[in-house]
């Protein structure tokens, strides 16, 4: 089920593919300089055409180059830059996802009300940030003027990593508020991510075999590989810890350094001024997997640790929870919701995603879209053994108002040692069930009233009866 909103999926780092427009005009669609798949990866890293061996004109700031470079699609498959980010899965089963809900990218003759949005992820965050404006609302705009329902459309962003940054800034910063509905983040770096302080300290220089690859003048060319940089004090210093503004840090460059934390800050002070962004937010995040929280500098390099002091906040392989918890909130917030899961699979975690279809429907749906039914039971606390246990219930569906549900019901008695003692299916009736059971042997009996297919969607309910013996004739 869907609502009448328009749904924008951004995907990470290195998660849209990327292309040039042939010298013959063909597209940038088919002539990709950064798709690779989980078996091509080394092939598009060191080919002759590979974007990696191009760093970006210094001082580019939230400019483009001219290199002719495209956002394309969002990566289907297994993508990596090795050293620079998380080999993360692709973003096919996010949007299948949401296209089984009934969203659709193409529409026919309508205007779709899903967008997967593909960015170039090189540049600045405050770049792609303006650029995914002029893509939203004129299809919002479409979306609006089929009147009816649609009159008050606005925008869902589900977004994934450093994805929840660009769709940010648009909303806070250009503009975007007075569309958006709601944001949905999965492993987003609201804070930073410690990978990228030692990424860029240490620099890339990654081999497998006879293969090896330099990167390192490539990721130190990345307004957006800065703008990842943590914005908490993340940096050993004297018993205490800093900011990376406030020790001298090797190998990166003061500018972009400086650009990038007021990139930070700026959000943060435009979504504390406005009320509305907090209750707009959907925090997802991954735990409890080993994280790089904060570093030492020792000789010029950035030596990584998992703890602040003797605490360890974990987090989901790539951000720490410090970093993944944002609008000012402490680590343990209410605003999160919580997945014991790496950030490269957040996007194909089911519960995320049941999560996401919760949070776009707003309403009681359940997973694999089924149906819960309730139990009213009244099973009575103590009864002799000649007089019978007498189990009274009632079925009731999770809609208001909906006919009394039509499914196999089983009561089961059984001992405190949890043993078997009698099983029955009664009859129902308008979702009334009776069952009677003779002969019970004496004792702390437990009867559980729940489905009689394994996949049944009556939610089980138990009660304790005990039996009392019967006086000797």
């Amino acid at each position: 089920m869907t609502s009448n909103d328009l749904v924008v999926v951004l995907p990470g780092i290195t998660g849209s593919t990327l292309g040039v427009r042939g010298s013959d005009g063909s597209p940038a669609s088919e002539n990709l300089i950064w798709a690779p798949s989980a078996g091509a990866v080394w092939k598009l890293l060191t080919g002759r055409g590979s974007i990696l061996k191009k760093a970006l004109p210094e001082g580019i700031g939230d400019a483009a180059p001219d290199d002719g470079v495209e956002p394309v699609a969002l990566m289907p498959d297994v993508h990596v830059l090795p050293g620079i980010w998380t080999p993360i899965r692709g973003y096919d089963t996010l949007v299948s996802s949401l296209e089984k809900l009934g969203y659709k990218r193409d529409n026919g003759p309508k205007p779709p009300n899903l967008i997967a949005f593909p960015y170039d992820w090189r540049l600045s965050n405050r770049y792609n940030g303006e650029r995914l404006g002029s893509v939203v609302e004129p299809a919002l705009e479409r979306l609006r003027a089929q009147g009816g329902a649609w009159a008050d459309a606005r925008i869902v962003f589900v977004v994934h990593s450093m994805g929840g940054l660009v769709a940010r800034w648009y909303i806070e910063k250009c503009g975007g508020a007075e569309v958006t509905r709601k944001l949905i983040t999965m492993g987003t770096p609201w804070r930073g991510a410690t990978d990228a302080l030692e990424q860029l300290v240490n620099g890339v220089k990654k081999g497998i075999g006879p293969l090896s690859i330099d990167l390192t003048d490539f990721s130190r060319s990345m307004p957006s590989l800065y703008q990842l940089l943590p914005e908490y004090a993340c940096i050993s210093n004297g018993g205490g810890y800093a900011k990376t503004t406030e020790v001298a840090v090797p190998n990166l460059a003061s500018s972009m350094l400086t650009d990038a934390m007021t990139f930070h800050t700026d959000l943060q002070a435009a979504e504390s001024a406005r009320a509305a962004s907090r209750d707009m937010t959907h925090m997802i995040v991954g735990i409890r997997q080993p994280t790089q929280t904060t570093v030492s500098l020792q000789g010029g390099r950035a030596v990584t640790s998992q703890t602040f002091g003797n605490d360890n906040d974990f987090g989901d392989g790539t951000v720490t929870l410090t970093g993944a918890v944002g609008l000012g909130e402490s680590l343990d917030t209410n605003l999160l919701v919580r997945v014991p899961d790496q950030h490269t699979n957040l996007q194909h975690n089911q519960f995320v995603l049941d999560q996401v279809q919760e949070i776009l429907t707003a309403k009681p749906v359940r997973r694999r879209e089924l149906k819960s039914v309730s139990v009213r039971a009244s099973v009575p606390d103590l009864v002799t053994q000649r007089s019978g246990l007498k189990v009274v219930f009632d079925l009731e569906a999770d809609d208001p108002g909906a006919d009394p549900p039509k499914v196999p019901v089983t009561v089961t008695v059984r001992s405190a040692k949890g043993k078997v003692l009698a099983k029955a299916e009664p009859k129902l009736r308008a979702g009334h069930g009776v069952a009677t059971f003779e002969e019970l042997p004496p004792g702390t009996h437990s009867v559980t009233i729940d489905g009689s297919a394994p996949s049944s969607v009556v939610r089980p309910v138990t009660s304790t009866a005990v039996v009392w013996p019967a006086a000797a004739p």
